[in-house]
């Protein structure tokens, strides 16, 4: 794929001009780039700023195995997602979901819920039009199972995303065909499609399944005289077939795109150049570098994450400690207060029993004043009896009540020590709290500081080696073969996704607003036919019995 990015542009007549010279300038990831180029067969607009498209003329037949360089690979996953946009390659509604998701992670990253948040894909073209208007599903509907599978796709780059986008493209029918109308001998109307495998033979309603195929390795000779185009089967026993097309100009784009993808078909079959394992070798360095450098960073980020969590561990750890010792402040603030309270009152309870007792002492000494005067009269005698049996109940209750006082001065003076007590072990209690809180916060200060001599990797890349052995070419067999195992289990769960997306929208989906090619997709799908067992069949017949069909057409 290394220099097939080829420019091409419509203009609207092809008489000789004067040759015009423009400076052209290109924007890349990396770099901005600007050289002069002539125009000399066609007529230029002559407003400004002039647009060129830079496209690949000559699509790979395995995108991961052919795109050597990042920046190639960027410029045609950008060209093959705008040709799904743009309906130019039938997409399915389901693997639609798919690439968006990959297009999402190519240019966002990784999928954070606190960056990404719902709408943030409003403004994006992700789907192709078709899909959004088949089916009874609003925008944020679609960005919510876009968003689904993108938070699936974590941890990888946008290269890595970029290449699993065209590995899922690459399977598409109409993926890096080139559809001509033609004519055959009965003058039937039919389309003919050039890519990479070979030359294809369409229906004019059915741009997906092809009637009749014909692989690069069959083809002998391609030649074309005035509108006529003739193919030449490898096996020279079988007659050569013609087909017309609409005009000469047409026969020679048709004869370009057959001489360039025939040639990079029996290319790709063969051993790579020096030039191209070079390539290979510095892009896999590249790639070893990059990965050594996304998994120092993963490093990097992991142990910032740890030491992060570990700091709000102990700021929370920190926190609780003060609340701790806040309300051991508080307790013991309150048994403080607790044991005042009763100090005083124990204070007041003896001064009312010393009142009571000097009370009784006096009534004592009422009543043996009492005792010692002498009455008379019986009459005052009485009422002198009657007083005396007053004054003794009364100098009773009196006992009483102070012996009921001293009991309660002798309790209350019990729940001060008590009180006390309890003042010393809160005291206690947060002297400990106050010891923990000091060391949290020394081990606080030295976790939070973060490395800063991390550990540091160079890759050597001086030379590369492919001297293999036998034991070399045996690892390199169950390397692959672990490959393969890893790639079908991915296509098994890729699959499953997609047929479980399928189900779930299958119930809003617009019946009347299908076209002939979703029609045509889903009877291709009910019959398990794809694009490289479609092909697979139609070789598998004789090439004689294919020309013979295609002249009966």
């Amino acid at each position: 794929m290394a220099g097939a990015i080829a420019s091409r542009m419509s203009f609207s007549s092809l008489k000789r001009k004067q040759p015009k010279t423009f400076t052209v300038r290109i924007a890349t990831m990396d770099a901005e780039m600007e050289f002069s180029c002539e125009v000399l067969d066609h007529d230029v607009p002559t407003e400004e700023p002039k647009t060129f498209h830079f496209l690949a003329k000559f699509y790979p037949e395995n995108a991961e195995e052919e795109l050597v360089q990042e920046i190639t690979q960027h410029l045609f996953f950008l060209q093959v997602k705008k040709q799904i946009l743009d309906e130019k390659i039938f997409c399915p509604p389901e693997a639609s979901v798919l690439l968006a998701s990959y297009a999402v992670q190519a240019k966002y990253g990784d999928y954070d819920p606190n960056v990404h948040k719902r709408g943030f894909l409003a403004q994006e073209e992700l789907l192709p039009k078709r899909v959004i208007n088949l089916y009874q599903m609003t925008p944020e509907m679609w960005e919510e199972r876009i968003t689904a599978w993108y938070a699936e796709h974590r941890g990888r780059a946008r290269d890595e995303a970029e290449m699993e986008y065209l590995k899922i493209a690459q399977d598409l029918e109409m993926y890096g065909v080139n559809y001509f109308a033609i004519r055959n001998k009965k003058g039937t109307e039919l389309l003919l499609g050039v890519d990479a495998l070979g030359l294809h033979i369409y229906d004019p309603d059915n741009r997906l399944t092809p009637k009749i195929s014909f692989p690069w390795n069959e083809i002998r000779n391609i030649s074309y005289s005035d509108k006529e185009f003739t193919i030449k089967p490898l096996d020279k026993k079988i007659d050569v077939f013609k087909f017309n097309s609409s005009k000469l100009r047409v026969n020679k784009l048709i004869l370009q795109l057959c001489i360039g993808n025939h040639d990079l078909f029996m290319r790709r079959r063969k051993a790579d150049s020096l030039e191209v394992q070079q390539m290979k070798a510095q892009a896999r360095e590249e790639k070893a570098r990059k990965q050594m450098e996304r998994q120092c960073l993963a490093r990097e980020k992991q142990m910032r994450e740890e030491a992060e969590r570990t700091r709000d561990e102990l700021e929370r750890r920190l926190m609780q400690l003060k609340e701790e010792a806040t309300m051991a402040n508080e307790a013991l603030m309150r048994s403080e207060e607790t044991a005042d309270l009763l100090a005083e009152k124990a204070q007041i309870t003896e001064e009312e029993a010393k009142l009571l007792a000097q009370k009784a002492a006096e009534a004592e000494q009422e009543m043996q004043r009492i005792k010692a005067t002498a009455i008379r009269t019986e009459e005052e005698k009485r009422l002198m009896e009657q007083k005396v049996l007053e004054a003794e109940m009364l100098a009773l209750k009196m006992a009483e009540e102070s012996e009921r006082r001293a009991k309660e001065a002798d309790q209350l003076k019990q729940d001060l020590q008590e009180a006390r007590e309890s003042e010393r072990r809160a005291k206690q209690k947060l002297l400990e709290i106050t010891s923990k809180s000091s060391y949290t916060q020394s081990m606080n200060s030295s976790t939070t500081a973060l490395p800063t001599d991390l550990p540091s990797y160079n890759l050597i890349s001086d030379s590369l080696s492919f001297d293999f052995k036998d034991t070399d070419m045996k690892r390199l067999s169950m390397e692959i073969e672990k490959e393969k195992v890893e790639y079908m289990e991915r296509s098994k769960h890729l699959q499953e996704q997609l047929n479980e997306l399928k189900t779930e929208i299958e119930a809003l989906k617009l019946k009347e607003r299908e076209t002939a090619l979703d029609i045509l997709h889903n009877e291709n799908s009910s019959r398990g036919n794809s694009k490289h067992n479609t092909i697979k069949k139609l070789t598998l017949q004789s090439t004689k019995s294919r020309v013979a069909f295609f002249e009966e057409l």
